[in-house]
Parts: structure tokens; C-alpha cells; sequence
């Protein structure tokens, strides 16, 4: 496949989440384009399996679509930390569960045609209350679905993140024994 050639990248905009920057690529056709690229430094999201085959959401407010969400729970990593320690803490300060093991499933791109965002994906197990603070801008209401009737919602499209879709079918090979009809 023919390359595409970086010419120069220029800051736009930083936030306390991402930043913002415009790229001049050449094109494998020799022309010249810009893209703006939102730099994330990654994330992890998180599936709660509880002892009784019990997933943990959490349903939240997200501005930008306008809705409350189902969603499994999630975070960003702060600076350089590993995924692991990152899925860790998120699972105290979104669910109020510590998980006694993470095992990774596997990791994707977020939004590649726009954001650099690399997320990380851990099946939680083991499960007991410790919880931590939330953050001051979330607010969460934790949710237990059957693994069963997660997976369901998830093919009707009730369940409309991503994030968690991805990790759902990730999982799936993990949750077996409660998505089967016995």
C-alpha cells in the first residue's frame, strides 16, 4: 500500500482530556491534504463478571449524544500509566468494586480515522465492594444485567457505546457458560 507522507503538524488546542492538531499529509496520489487529529494518550474499559454471571454497567449522562447510556465501565489513563493499574482504579471509582483479577481480552483503536485513542480491554472477576471517589464530573448509577441478556441487548442495539460493544464480543469467549440456553 502506498504511504502517506507526514509534511508538518501543528498544535491547535489542549485540553485537560486530549489535544487537538492539524496534520499536512501527502497523499499516495502526491496530493496534499490536512487532518485533524485528536491525541488521546488511551483508555481501558472493563468487563465486571460478577459470581452469579451478573455483568456491572453503568449508566451515565454523556453530553455529546445527548442521552444516558449503558455502558460498561471505563476511564482514561493518566499520563503513562499501565493499563492494568489504570482498569484497577477505574473499576473502584466507577462501580465501587475492586476486581481480585483483570485479565486482558485484547485492545482497539477508538475512532482511527480521527484520534490517536487506544483502548485496552480486562474481564474483571473476583469482585467485592471498595470503592473509591468518583470523579466530580460523573455521575453514575451502577446497573447488574445478566451476561446473557447483556449480550442480547447488545444485538438489539440497546446497548449503543462502542466501547462497550467491543468489548462485549471480546468477552464473549469468557461469558460462554452464561450465554448458552442451559
Amino acid at each position: 500500500m502506498p504511504a502517506f507522507k507526514l509534511i508538518k503538524s501543528e498544535p491547535i488546542f489542549q485540553s485537560r482530556t486530549f489535544k487537538l492538531r492539524r496534520d499536512t499529509v501527502r497523499m499516495p496520489n502526491d496530493r496534499e491534504t490536512k487532518l485533524d487529529i485528536v491525541e488521546h494518550g488511551g483508555s481501558v474499559v472493563m468487563v465486571p463478571l460478577d459470581e452469579d454471571g451478573n455483568i456491572v454497567f453503568v449508566r451515565q449522562y454523556r453530553h455529546a449524544a445527548g442521552l444516558d447510556l449503558l455502558e460498561l465501565p471505563a476511564g482514561t489513563r493518566d499520563g503513562a500509566e499501565p493499563p492494568d493499574i489504570c482498569a484497577a482504579r477505574e473499576m473502584r471509582e466507577e462501580t465501587g468494586l475492586a476486581a481480585a483479577r483483570l485479565d486482558r481480552l485484547g485492545a482497539f483503536y477508538l475512532a482511527p480515522g480521527y484520534s490517536t485513542e487506544f483502548m485496552y480491554v480486562f474481564l474483571a472477576t473476583g469482585l467485592t465492594p471498595n470503592p473509591l471517589p468518583a470523579d466530580a464530573d460523573e455521575f453514575l448509577q451502577v446497573q447488574n444485567i445478566p451476561a446473557r441478556q447483556a449480550m442480547e441487548m447488545a444485538v438489539r442495539s440497546e446497548i449503543q457505546d462502542c466501547k462497550s460493544l467491543a468489548a462485549l464480543l471480546l468477552a464473549r469467549s469468557s461469558l460462554a457458560k452464561y450465554l448458552s440456553d442451559t
